[in-house]
């Protein structure tokens, strides 16, 4: 009895060695992945978190500095930002080796004092959306009166169901209502939003334009030092894309743009080359690794998203693949503004019913048993080899499945909730919701 436990045991120890060793081994892959790219452009891992740190406050001060009611009742989201720039400049205070460039970056933003500015604005967006009656963020707002119209006309519904006081065909009139009320409210509410934007932008600008350029040239002030710093590295900067809301900068080039109605737009820039100095060649083990570069941008359009997710802690139980190729340029616009990590995880882990061959469905079968799968546009299953968790602006973080080239030719990229609580910003909800 006491030699079958120990088998048992021994077998229970072994699986899990195997599983840590095949989590090792991906996170190996992964880390030595990321390690070719820093070495094939010439940087090393303090010098990425640099250009992270510096990008991430670039795009930050740029997005504010267009769309400031957007930020307005926004303390969590505001106070992050403070936090992330008091980080910055104190890396530069506290880390050695640090460039010139950096130590007169870090003098100008004390000397501008950035933070106090971003607080003050963001203060007169708020008396200003306040006297023009929107008193909390517009997202908490629709929440609130979601609930209000939605309850009481379900709560009425259930009773009338359970008492059986009105014919059938009456309960689908009051349905209709329940589900089309709360819609057509939010975008009375979104409609108001946007034209008040619209309406005080330009007046908001001009009454605190001193204030609005001191970000902007901030903003500026980091473009400059970040593609100092590579041109001096020479490190090829055409690969090196982000988006900014504004084409108020110097130094760049514009690759395309993505025009917003009722919001910011969004403009695709790369690090512009000076005047007469030719680019710097791209390294042949990347051109090796992704002959895609050769042939120049080429905007990812199939898109599946698994909606009616369910799934809790980042492991996914049930859902429905959907195809929104329609949506694609919005959906590559929201990747150019995540931060992403490859997770260790394989598909198996977070999907458990993951199936990579195709199994027929019977009868028989509980829908615990019946398998799941992402499939490409030809109708192969798709086979996943990458898993990134995709973190949008600190408001969502979501899984983002890369196939491996299907025998059609096609990619396959699919988007996931990583827990069917999660809230979705307004702006992704046509994605991941609709």
């Amino acid at each position: 009895m006491n030699d079958i436990e120990n088998e048992k045991n021994t077998e229970t120890e072994n699986s899990e060695a195997e599983k840590k060793d095949r989590h090792e081994s991906v996170k190996r892959k992964a880390k030595s992945q990321t390690q070719l790219l820093q070495e094939a452009l010439g940087l090393g891992r303090d010098d990425t978190k640099d250009i992270e740190q510096k990008l991430y406050l670039a795009r930050f001060f740029d997005y504010f500095t267009e769309d400031v009611f957007d930020f307005c009742y926004k303390e969590r989201s505001i106070g992050t930002y403070k936090n992330d720039i008091g980080y910055f400049l104190e890396d530069i205070e506290t880390e050695e080796g640090r460039r010139e460039e950096d130590k007169l970056l870090k003098k100008s933003f004390e000397n501008k004092k950035v933070v106090e500015v971003v607080s003050r604005l963001k203060d007169k967006a708020e008396e200003l959306a306040m006297s023009n009656g929107f008193e909390k963020a517009v997202d908490k707002r629709l929440k609130v009166i979601t609930l209000a119209v939605s309850l009481p006309i379900f709560g009425v519904l259930i009773i009338v169901m359970l008492l059986n006081l009105l014919p059938l065909w009456y309960i689908f009139p009051i349905l209709c209502v329940g589900c089309m009320a709360p819609q057509l409210i939010r975008g009375n509410i979104m409609r108001k939003w946007y034209n008040f934007k619209e309406a005080h932008k330009t007046q908001f600008f001009t009454e605190n334009r001193d204030d609005i350029m001191v970000l902007k040239t901030c903003t500026q002030e980091l473009i400059d030092n970040m593609r100092t710093k590579l041109l001096d590295m020479e490190v090829p900067i055409q690969l090196i894309k982000f988006v900014l809301h504004s084409r108020d900068y110097e130094n760049l080039d514009l690759v395309g743009e993505k025009r917003a109605k009722g919001g910011a737009n969004q403009y695709f820039f790369s690090f512009a080359y000076p005047e007469g100095m030719e680019p710097f060649p791209m390294p042949d083990i990347l051109l090796q690794q992704n002959p895609d570069l050769m042939k120049g941008d080429k905007p990812e359009k199939n898109f599946i998203i698994l909606t009616e997710m369910k799934g809790k802690n980042g492991v996914i139980s049930n859902f429905i693949p959907a195809l929104k190729a329609e949506l694609s340029d919005k959906i590559n616009g929201t990747l150019n503004e995540c931060g992403f990590t490859i997770t260790p995880k394989n598909v198996k882990e977070i999907i458990p019913r993951y199936s990579e061959t195709k199994i027929e469905v019977t009868e028989e079968m509980t829908e615990e048993e019946i398998p799941l799968a992402i499939y490409c546009t030809c109708g192969e299953i798709a086979k996943v080899v990458r898993t990134q968790i995709c973190n949008y602006k600190t408001q969502l973080k979501f899984y983002l499945f890369e196939a491996e080239e299907c025998e059609c030719g096609e990619k396959i990229f699919a988007l996931s909730l990583m827990d069917e609580s999660d809230p979705v910003p307004e702006e992704l909800r046509e994605i991941f919701l609709i």
